[in-house]
């Protein structure tokens, strides 16, 4: 892939709020996951835990916990049949940050594959509760963790839309 394909990537990545019911392969997940692995983390310490979730009883309970959250009755996941949260160390170098590069790492790699993403808001708080700590030892993840973000994840269930155009001055170059 030359760096205009990956640009290219970047600007028709968009956020899918509506999934194809069918479950993605393991080989997709696995890519996306790895994808995930390699993205920068601070001093290399390579502090965040990711967790893909399938199963249906799982996804119905992070959905609820979710909702909750956010205070609607809908799936804050959009139905995806993946969700797939990042976990770092609360006393981490710079643990959001660490988060936030695994999430746009797979991300983009899920499109680059042909399937979507949305990122999701408020693992912070589903994962501070004690519903939320008891699913992450079943998970098997250590103790102080905190909830960075998840991603919807699947096949897109209708074509993704434009993108915006982008805000006069967005960067500035100084010289």
């Amino acid at each position: 892939m030359s760096g205009k394909d990956f640009l290219e990537i970047i600007k028709t990545r968009r956020s899918c709020r509506k999934y194809k019911p069918e479950q993605i392969t393991d080989e997709e997940l696995k890519a996306v996951l790895e994808a995930g692995t390699y993205a920068p983390t601070s001093r290399g310490m390579q502090s965040p835990y990711i967790v893909a979730v399938q199963n249906e009883e799982q996804r119905k309970q992070l959905a609820a916990m979710n909702a909750r959250v956010m205070g609607v009755t809908s799936n804050p996941y959009y139905d995806a049949p993946t969700y797939v949260l990042v976990f770092t160390p609360a006393d981490a170098n710079n643990p959001i940050q660490d988060g936030s590069c695994v999430l746009e790492n797979m991300m983009l790699a899920a499109h680059t594959i042909g399937l979507a993403s949305c990122w999701i808001h408020r693992e912070r708080e589903m994962f501070s509760t004690e519903e939320g700590k008891a699913l992450m030892k079943q998970w098997g993840l250590p103790e102080g963790l905190v909830g960075i973000g998840a991603l919807s994840l699947g096949y897109p269930a209708g074509e993704a839309a434009e993108a915006k155009p982008r805000k006069e001055g967005y960067y500035r170059i100084v010289k």
